[in-house]
């Protein structure tokens, strides 16, 4: 696969995708979402193929079920699009601007980040997310999906593209890398020139290789090994609704949480409540001696690697802490930056967590499962930025911009 072509290809396209106008952004995104629902055969058609090689190398059922792409779910991909189509559009928006004393008029404007490579796994949908939030945003995008879908992805990237060049904008502002060999990522992480930032989306494993050798800029997305801190003060109800929906309502995402932090002082009436909700997923506890102390040697030990891992599972590690210091410095410690919660009546415990955790987001009494673009009000997103430059949190079409200042004057010179 010639990367340079691509590279290339892509910046042409983004020239002209730049400065289009909303109503044809809005026009060719549309167009997008109708040819998903029209060809929806053909793509369930590519998907049964990437499902049975899967079933062959015997992929989890989970893997499987993210896989699978169903009339029901093409339609809301499409659904998803025309969402996309009717957010505002950032582009040319007027960020702030002054008149400086010799009459210079300046402003900062919203413009495009250019060139958006995206590498992820195994979930097609991706393809039509990210191609849209792209375009709308004004950006070109490469993007590339794991072996396990490429099927699946080369169907629906095919079908976009041909919608977007019916539209009348080039087919090339959306492009699939179809060599999914580890050298195909190499080779995107050093497309220094074509590409103005990358975005992984997808495990732990994934993330770190990107954000380790990649020589172009790299926005960090997505590992989240979440706590919620149940204060001294809080409602023992409250606290195991919001871990059971955080951990249980889908464990195998990066808002979940992995760890469960409980105040000595409510301990022993908190922990046998949690644990009875818990039980009705069959969660497998891994706690500290305090905790095994309450709740019996169902529990098992819990290691330093236990507060340390993103789970994905049905898992959960638990620690009895001191106070609330402890479990700041606890969260500190293990966090990866994305979300974290406490539970508490107390107004000052509150606000001193808030203020001291480091996380992208950070809650008080509700679900970590919240950190989501659409939850937020924000639309559609491309990932979840746990890193502080640029953009944090839920990545939506803003955070897919940069800006530039535009001077206007009369002759002035220095």
């Amino acid at each position: 696969m010639d990367f340079n072509t691509m590279g290339s290809n892509a910046k042409a396209a983004e020239r002209i995708l730049g400065v289009a106008d909303t109503h044809l952004k809005n026009k060719a995104l549309k167009a997008m979402a109708s040819a998903l629902e029209e060809k929806t055969d053909k793509i369930i058609a590519a998907n049964e193929v990437d499902l049975e090689n899967g079933r062959q190398n015997r992929m989890s059922d989970s893997l499987l079920d993210r896989l699978c792409l169903t009339p029901e779910r093409i339609a809301g991909m499409a659904d998803g699009i025309r969402q996309v189509a009717a957010l505002g559009d950032p582009i040319g928006e007027i960020m702030e601007g002054s008149v400086r004393p010799n009459g210079m008029r300046i402003r900062r404007v919203r413009v495009p980040l250019g060139v958006v490579g995206i590498i992820f796994e195994a979930r097609p949908n991706v393809t039509s997310d990210a191609a849209a939030l792209c375009l709308k945003s004004g950006n070109a995008c490469i993007l590339r999906g794991g072996k396990e879908a490429i099927h699946s992805n080369t169907a629906i990237a095919e079908t976009l593209r041909e919608a977007i060049a019916s539209a009348g904008l080039p087919a090339d502002c959306v492009q699939l890398v179809t060599d999914t060999s580890r050298e195909s990522a190499n080779q995107m992480m050093r497309m220094n020139g074509y590409l103005d930032v990358l975005i992984p989306r997808g495990g732990a494993g994934l993330i770190r290789a990107v954000v380790e050798n990649s020589t172009v800029p790299v926005i960090e997305t997505g590992v989240g090994n979440c706590h919620v801190y149940v204060d001294a003060s809080a409602d023992i109800d409250m606290a195991a609704d919001i871990i059971y929906n955080a951990k249980t309502s889908r464990p195998s995402v990066c808002n979940a949480i992995e760890t469960i932090l409980v105040h000595r002082d409510i301990a022993e009436k908190a922990l046998p409540v949690i644990k009875a909700r818990l039980d009705g997923k069959q969660v497998e506890l891994r706690g500290c001696e305090r905790t095994r102390a309450i709740l019996g040697d169902n529990v098992i030990p819990a290691t330093e690697e236990d507060y340390a891992t993103e789970f994905l599972d049905y898992i959960l590690a638990c620690r009895v802490v001191d106070s609330l210091d402890d479990a700041i410095d606890h969260i500190a410690r293990y966090s990866t930056g994305h979300s974290e919660c406490i539970v508490t009546s107390d107004y000052f415990s509150a606000e001193k967590f808030t203020a001291s955790i480091d996380s992208a987001a950070v809650y008080v009494n509700c679900s970590t499962r919240f950190t989501d673009g659409g939850e937020f009000g924000l639309g559609a997103e491309i990932g979840i930025s746990t890193q502080k430059l640029h953009a944090r949190g839920p990545m939506g079409i803003r955070q897919l911009t940069s800006s530039k200042f535009i001077i206007q004057g009369d002759g002035q010179i220095r």
